[in-house]
């Protein structure tokens, strides 16, 4: 695959990405990015594959950096539905009885 096709094939995927989750109701964005964790692992996946498919010095940077972006992608999702999350749990907290602080 040659270089005009390659970017050709991101762009297309960024437009449809961005058109697809722009249709999105405000509401469902933390769901929706929660429940798509498992593609963050996939992604991840695929940019270790590609790192380990590299030659030359271009490559494996451009690699290493997918790996990062990858790794922080899928961790940041996860962390995002720990916090989403939490916001559900009950409080077993009580008030103070007679109204003190």
């Amino acid at each position: 695959m040659n270089g005009v096709i390659a970017i050709y094939i991101f762009m297309l995927a960024a437009f449809t990405g961005y058109e697809v989750i722009s249709r999105v109701p405000v509401i469902l964005h933390t769901p929706l990015m929660s429940g798509s964790n498992f593609v963050h692992g996939i992604v991840l996946v695929g940019a270790m594959v590609a790192l380990f498919n590299a030659h030359g010095m271009l490559e494996l940077s451009i690699g290493f950096v997918g790996v990062i972006l990858a790794a922080g992608n899928a961790v940041g999702g996860y962390v995002v539905t720990e916090r989403m999350l939490e916001m559900f749990k009950s409080s077993n907290k009580k008030a103070p009885a007679g109204g003190h602080h």
